[in-house]
C-alpha cells in the first residue's frame, strides 16, 4: 500500500504541495502526486510547473492510507469543482483512512461534508467561503482522521505531523532534526 495521494490541479499552491511531498519522501514513505486532468504538467499559482507522477485515470484510491489537498488559486478551487477529488476524500473518511487539507485546501473537505464547527483550521478568510465556522487558530489541527493545516509557511509543520501520524514520533523527530526545524527557534 502506498502512502500518500497528493491531488494537483492547476493553480495548486507549490509550497504546500511539494513541502508535503518532500519531507514524507524523507521519511521513506511513499507518495504519488496526482493531476485531476488528463495530462501530468500541472501550473502552481505561481508559475511553477511541475510533472504529476500520474493522472487521476492512472490511479486505484485503495492503494492509498491517505489523500492531500494542497491549498493555492485557484488550484483549491478547482479541486473542490471536481466531483471525482469530493468522492474520493468521502471514500476515504467513510473508511477512517486520513483526509488532509491545507490553506484554502479545506473548503474541498468542506464541500464533501467533512468538517465539523471548530475542529479545523484553514487560511485567515478562507472561513468566510466555508459552510462550518470557527477555525482553530493552530497551525495543525487534527481531528480523528481529518488533518488541516493553517498556511505555506505551516506546510513543514503539517509534513513532520504526518510523517508522526503515518510512521511514528521518532521518525517525525529525526525528519526534523534533518530540516534543522529545532534551529528555527533562534531566527525568529
Amino acid at each position: 500500500m502506498k502512502d500518500l495521494l497528493v491531488f494537483l490541479a492547476e493553480g495548486f499552491e507549490e509550497i504546500e504541495a511539494l513541502t508535503i511531498v518532500d519531507i514524507l519522501r524523507r521519511a521513506d514513505l511513499k507518495v504519488d502526486t496526482v493531476s485531476v486532468k488528463d495530462r501530468l504538467e500541472v501550473k502552481g499559482a505561481h508559475g511553477v510547473t511541475v510533472l504529476a507522477d500520474k493522472v487521476f485515470d492512472e490511479i486505484n484510491i485503495e492503494d492509498y492510507r491517505a489523500m492531500y489537498i494542497p491549498g493555492g488559486q485557484p488550484g483549491a478551487t478547482n479541486l473542490m469543482n471536481d466531483k471525482k477529488v469530493l468522492e474520493c476524500a468521502n471514500v476515504f473518511n467513510d473508511e477512517e483512512r486520513k483526509v488532509i487539507a491545507i490553506c484554502a485546501g479545506p473548503q474541498v473537505l468542506d464541500a464533501a461534508g467533512l468538517l465539523k464547527d471548530g475542529k479545523f483550521t484553514c487560511y485567515p478568510g478562507v472561513e468566510k467561503r466555508l459552510k462550518v465556522k470557527d477555525p482553530q487558530d493552530e497551525a495543525v489541527v487534527v481531528e480523528e482522521n481529518i488533518i488541516t493545516a493553517m498556511g505555506p509557511a505551516l506546510a513543514i509543520l503539517l509534513g513532520v505531523k504526518l510523517v508522526e501520524v503515518l510512521v511514528s514520533k521518532e521518525k517525525a523527530e529525526e525528519v526534523a532534526e534533518g530540516l534543522l526545524l529545532p534551529q528555527l527557534k533562534k531566527f525568529i
